[in-house]
């Protein structure tokens, strides 16, 4: 919206053409979906409580979460609301990776409101049926998915990229794109889901994992750095260094009211768009496998929780006192805010190391 406005007032006055930078509308973008947030946040967390729109704590879980029924949530609107915004105001809208990544994240937000709503207002503790969720995350990731690959020109932006190889590319063709971009967009929406299990858990990890998407993202849109550093050039990528600066600005400001103890919870409805823009992101840049990395902790989390329920069903037998593995470790002797931290210490190391093979070629 604005970059158009700048851009014409850019042939008359030159100093508006700064704003024609990706960087500063990166930067710009993060301070707008902050200050969105920040200044809707306590009216929405006001709203949901005089909604009674709670949550309820499962009752074989850790103990100490009983203190947290009643908290409010489908707090994670609040950050969608704020990315869309902000993305409308500092993207390029003439951008075709911009709306599917919008429209991506929306359509998964909307899976995850049924979700909550069912569960905290018709009080269903079932929500939507795993099926009916499973099938509209189909749905939508394989309509992004379709469009991106249909509209792809060159086989760089559909072969799948080996860190740590300048040479190592797969040809995976349009269907081996789609699918994989499925595996990668439905299953980090469900393993973001999974994680948000603990006050600031899954918010803090997806805002160090945008922040460095972004960086992937601008690198892939610039034809200069791509082949600089051995990447898969993708003309148009580079603008969702302003999406995931919005993700990250709006992650930040949901965290200071998510940090212990939580006034508010980001439920499916956050969780899932959530995970579902990372992944997508990462599609589009050509970095799944450095997503795996970098997202290390939701995909542990996620292992867990199969391993717990293969073994059980094969076995009789639980390897994890409780799934995810945070409440694994929980149950452990961890306080939560220990768990919290030190899961965001290892989400930065693997962050860095995901960022690595930028250079690591």
């Amino acid at each position: 919206m604005l970059l158009e406005i700048f851009q014409w007032l850019g042939r008359d006055v030159r100093t508006f053409n700064v704003f024609g930078y990706i960087t500063l509308r990166t930067v710009l973008a993060a301070l707008t979906a902050l200050s969105i947030s920040f200044i809707v946040g306590p009216w929405m967390i006001r709203k949901l409580t005089a909604l009674k729109i709670g949550q309820s704590v499962r009752n074989d879980g850790p103990q100490s979460h009983l203190v947290k029924t009643g908290t409010p949530t489908m707090g994670g609107a609040l950050i969608l609301v704020s990315v869309a915004v902000t993305t409308l105001i500092w993207g390029d809208l003439e951008n075709r990776y911009v709306w599917a990544c919008l429209v991506t994240t929306i359509g998964f937000g909307v899976i995850g409101w049924i979700d909550d709503y069912r569960k905290v207002v018709h009080k269903n503790s079932k929500g939507l049926s795993a099926k009916a969720k499973f099938f509209w995350q189909t749905v939508i990731a394989a309509v992004a998915l379709s469009y991106i690959a249909y509209r792809a020109n060159l086989p760089q932006q559909t072969d799948l990229i080996v860190p740590f190889f300048k040479t190592v590319a797969i040809p995976l063709g349009t269907l081996g794109f789609i699918i994989l971009g499925w595996f990668t967009v439905v299953g980090f929406s469900n393993a973001v889901n999974l994680t948000d299990g603990l006050d600031g858990l899954a918010i803090m990890p997806t805002v160090m994992v945008a922040s460095a998407l972004a960086i992937f993202a601008y690198v892939a849109g610039n034809k200069v750095f791509a082949a600089y550093l051995g990447v898969p050039h993708i003309a148009g990528a580079g603008e969702l260094a302003i999406f995931c600066g919005a993700i990250a600005g709006s992650g930040l400001a949901f965290l200071w009211f998510n940090a212990y103890p939580a006034e508010v919870f980001m439920g499916d409805v956050g969780a899932l768009a959530l995970g579902a823009a990372l992944g997508l992101v990462a599609v589009i840049c050509r970095q799944e496998i450095v997503l795996v990395i970098m997202g290390g902790v939701f995909v542990v989390e996620t292992l867990s929780v199969m391993i717990q329920v293969a073994s059980f069903k094969l076995t009789g037998k639980r390897v994890f006192r409780m799934a995810p593995l945070h409440h694994h470790y929980e149950l452990k002797g961890w306080k939560e805010n220990q768990v919290v931290v030190r899961f965001w210490i290892i989400t930065m190391m693997l962050v860095l190391f995901g960022l690595s093979t930028l250079k690591l070629r």
